[in-house]
């Protein structure tokens, strides 16, 4: 399974203005609802196993791993999501994603429930954010991408795995569980 998808060798189109007229997202699954993350970001597809725990982590940080000597974090898009972890089965793989900041770039694995393929959508089927009616916050939402008649949500990964917000979270959960104990 440790292996990169492979996608054709089909040039992408430069419309008039330099902007690319179709995109490329790897597609995949997660609680039975199908995401896509730019193809951009995606370093490569691991099997999911050797993960260790490290404690006081938000709960969307199932742990680490360690790719070719860098340790690297992984996190729970269903958790993420406030959805309930992603049950762990033989198609269940991280996604190791590059995630950049103003300042600098760093690598994160993301635990899916399945990847399905890489598409390509042109931009004229993708619409912005909902204002409404998503069961995750707009900012995390590039776009909706319509394939094959189905709407597929397409993730900012900045905004989904961004290290400042998930320092926010993991000082909220420190801070609960001291009053938790005290309650209990």
């Amino acid at each position: 399974m440790n292996q990169l998808v492979q996608t054709s060798a089909k040039s992408v189109k430069l419309g008039s203005a330099g902007a690319q007229e179709h995109q490329q997202y790897l597609t995949f699954l997660l609680n039975g609802e199908p995401f896509a993350i730019g193809i951009l970001c995606i370093k490569e597809i691991i099997e999911y196993n050797g993960l260790t725990e490290v404690p006081m982590m938000p709960d969307c940080i199932r742990g680490v791993i360690n790719l070719r000597g860098a340790v690297l974090p992984v996190l729970d898009l269903a958790v993420r999501f406030g959805k309930k972890p992603s049950p762990v089965s033989k198609k269940t793989c991280v996604v190791i994603v590059e995630v950049k900041t103003t300042n600098a770039s760093y690598d994160m694995g993301v635990v899916v429930d399945a990847v399905n393929a890489v598409l390509e959508i042109p931009r004229h089927e993708i619409e912005p954010a909902p204002a409404f009616g998503s069961k995750i916050h707009t900012e995390f939402i590039e776009g909706m991408g319509k394939v094959n008649g189905h709407f597929v949500i397409l993730l900012n990964v900045n905004a989904v795995l961004s290290i400042d917000e998930l320092g926010t979270l993991a000082r909220v959960a420190e801070s609960a569980e001291p009053m938790s104990a005290a309650i209990a």
